[in-house]
């Protein structure tokens, strides 16, 4: 019997191990891929399955993983992520660090002059700023942490195609069943091998991804591979991700489109090692030339650099694409050399070349029936300027991936799989509307003088550059109400403004000036936003940490208290009574936890105080449940923080940035994800209860008539 398939072990979310079946298999769910950046998508959903201790299949219709080109720029939220994940500091120590944007413009000789300096990252919005990195080196990071956290059990199966798609909708609320049915085919080596990178290619090109090709290859791969016997199986799933592109084939077997358009403008990509005598080579330059187009310059790892080039020599024809076949490195160069003259440009090596057509555009739907699901290029497509396409696309993955992996096992309820397409379908229309407007001024020509109206204003663009930056380090996202986060407001219209997010997404009640009153206790902690990060104290040993290096993304909720003044009596009476509630058996926390469980293996609490560290005492001043007793391995000495001053790292000064008041503090709720879904005062435990039973599945409550009580103050 093969391993997988045994009644009694089943997946709880699916990649594709390479053993063939000779009947059908039922899993948890299945995460395909068939396309670049969007490898990096399902390595994301993977990476959550395997912190969850989620079972997963992972097919990629490629036969090898990507070695050179493709998305490179990691943009803040990116790398919190990352840290999150256990490898941020990797991709920290190799790449290419993005300090300083030059922009170039012509005088009014036409001659191109640097003409701004501005920070590549806003100052202060981040620990991480942004840095560019081959999506090679990043893949093998993920590999590496989904293999030490889920050992042999989750691989990346290549080589493997699906089929086809069926969804029972019969079942498709029945939380134990299997109702997804997909067929899947195992290709050749040489099936699965881009003609660009079989044996004898000499450049890599990357035009067979690129969206100027006028098909994918996938339907011709099947009827070939249909041909030989004994190549094919069917899988069952609770639950699908398509992450396979632009032309993605699990969104039209849904019978979903994309809706938006393609422009006129074509550009080109090169990754080269420059000789050149342009003095900003080696800082990311936004170069706009008279009458020859648009350059960008992004520097990278290795002395590689990347140059995005304006192609005017190329149009689109009637049917609104342009003819590949008359795109070669040699045309996007020469484009180069004419942008950046009068400075000198060559290159002996070439690492990749791609071109694109400036398009943008968004699914109608994320998912079906909340179980299959679709994320990254599948459901936003865009220009790759702004360096949003592989960030955006991971940070779907990030905020779906734990939820479809909480709900296969049981721990979240399967309502808040709704929340997904509401959250991020919102996001997807905010990039294509920032990208629509940065592209065109992107690529326009520069206006002459004032009354030239036909141009873009540099002022105007470099105003775009900044404001873009903020949305582009993906710390702006802000998520409207739903079961996760607890906001007043039309869930449609802070969400994605779909009628099936009215219709499907529980909000709790809660008005204008209740919320606004909540808010205020912890003003730098809005609601439906990342947590920031400042310098905290372990109060147990004095180390300092950066309080969301304490997030990691295993899967739990956390419940952060910040317990103000714990030395003044009355303070201290508040937080023990709070603590009281929580550690009550009818609380979420004991219910949450499965039976012979760890009480934080759901939830964890965590706890920052605002008392002198050295006049306090751990085991003291602060009740047991915020530091939980193990018989075999004792206190828990690394939940409980302080906001004081360190020996060698300074002061993070964390209730003044998070905007707490020192004396009461206050209590937020953090989904795995680290967004606040819910802010309160000490003594609004139920509303905190109320909050978690409605995300959570929850034991029965001990029958003793009594509810946790807490006193009003």
């Amino acid at each position: 019997m093969c391993k997988w398939c045994s009644e009694d072990v089943q997946h709880e979310l699916m990649s594709i191990q390479s053993h063939r079946r000779r009947g059908p298999c039922r899993v948890r769910s299945l995460a395909s891929e068939i396309s670049s950046h969007t490898k990096l998508n399902r390595l994301m959903a993977a990476a959550w399955m395997a912190h969850c201790g989620v079972k997963a299949r992972i097919v990629d219709k490629r036969n090898t993983k990507i070695f050179c080109g493709q998305a490179d720029g990691l943009q803040c939220r990116s790398l919190e992520i990352f840290d999150s994940l256990g490898f941020g500091d990797r991709a920290w120590k190799e790449a290419n660090h993005m300090i300083e944007i030059c922009m170039w413009n012509p005088g009014s000789d036409g001659v191109i002059r640097r003409s701004d300096r501005i920070p590549d990252t806003i100052v202060g919005l981040s620990r991480f700023q942004q840095i560019v990195l081959h999506q090679g080196r990043i893949e093998r990071f993920f590999l590496d942490n989904i293999r030490k956290y889920s050992g042999d059990t989750l691989k990346v199966e290549r080589g493997v195609l699906p089929e086809s798609l069926e969804i029972d909708e019969a079942k498709v609320d029945d939380d134990s069943a299997y109702p997804v049915t997909i067929k899947l085919r195992t290709l050749t080596e040489e099936e699965a091998t881009p003609a660009q990178q079989q044996a004898g290619s000499k450049v890599h090109d990357g035009l067979f991804r690129s969206n100027l090709t006028a098909v994918d290859d996938e339907d011709d791969l099947i009827r070939k591979s249909q041909a030989r016997a004994g190549s094919s199986e069917i899988v069952h799933a609770k639950y699908v991700i398509g992450c396979d592109g632009a032309r993605s084939w699990t969104r039209r077997a849904l019978g979903f489109e994309l809706d938006g358009e393609a422009s006129d403008f074509i550009w080109g990509v090169m990754d080269i090692i420059p000789i050149t005598d342009f003095p900003d080579i080696r800082m990311r330059c936004a170069i706009h030339s008279a009458e020859n187009g648009s350059l960008m310059v992004i520097p990278r790892e290795n002395r590689l650099v990347r140059l995005y080039i304006q192609l005017k020599e190329v149009t689109p024809d009637a049917s609104g694409r342009a003819d590949r076949s008359k795109i070669t490195p040699d045309l996007i160069f020469g484009a180069a050399q004419k942008i950046m003259s009068p400075y000198k440009i060559d290159y002996e090596y070439c690492d990749w070349w791609t071109a694109y057509q400036i398009g943008q555009r968004v699914g109608t739907s994320f998912e079906s029936h909340n179980r299959v699901f679709l994320a990254g290029d599948a459901v936003h497509t865009h220009s790759p300027k702004a360096g949003q396409g592989m960030n955006v696309s991971m940070q779907d993955c990030f905020n779906l991936g734990w939820k479809v992996g909480l709900v296969a096992k049981g721990v979240c309820k399967r309502s808040i799989l709704s929340s997904y397409q509401s959250e991020r379908r919102r996001v997807a229309q905010d990039l294509i509307d920032f990208d629509h407007k940065f592209s065109r001024l992107f690529s326009g020509r520069p206006a002459k003088d004032v009354m030239d109206a036909e141009g873009v204003s540099m002022e105007e663009f470099k105003d775009a550059f900044l404001k873009g930056n903020m949305f582009a380090s993906g710390l702006s996202v802000n998520y409207g109400p739903s079961s996760l986060v607890v906001k007043p407001g039309d869930a449609a219209e802070q969400g994605d403004g779909s009628e099936k997010t009215t219709k499907t997404v529980a909000t709790h009640a809660i008005t204008a000036d209740e919320f606004a009153k909540k808010q205020a206790l912890a003003s730098g902690l809005p609601v439906g936003m990342r947590v920031n990060s400042f310098k905290v104290l372990n109060q147990a040993c004095a180390r300092p940490w950066h309080f969301q290096e304490r997030l990691k993304a295993d899967g739990r909720f956390r419940v952060v208290l910040f317990a103000g003044n714990i030395l003044s009596s009355e303070q201290k009476t508040r937080v023990d009574k709070f603590c009281a509630a929580l550690d009550a058996p009818t609380s979420f926390l004991h219910r949450a936890t499965p039976a012979g469980q760890k009480i934080d293996s759901v939830v964890e609490v965590l706890t920052i105080h605002s008392s002198k560290r050295t006049e306090t005492e751990l085991l003291r001043d602060f009740p047991a449940v915020l530091h939980p007793f193990d018989e075999h391995t004792g206190w828990d000495y690394n939940k409980v923080f302080v906001d004081d001053v360190s020996y060698h790292e300074g002061f993070g000064d964390a209730y003044k940035n998070y905007g707490v008041e020192k004396e009461r503090g206050c209590v937020i709720a953090v989904r795995p994800d680290q967004y606040v879904g819910w802010v309160g005062e000490l003594e609004d435990f139920e509303e905190l209860q109320k909050y978690f039973e409605g995300c959570l599945v929850l034991k029965d409550a001990p029958d003793n008539g009594v509810r946790a009580i807490i006193a009003v103050r």
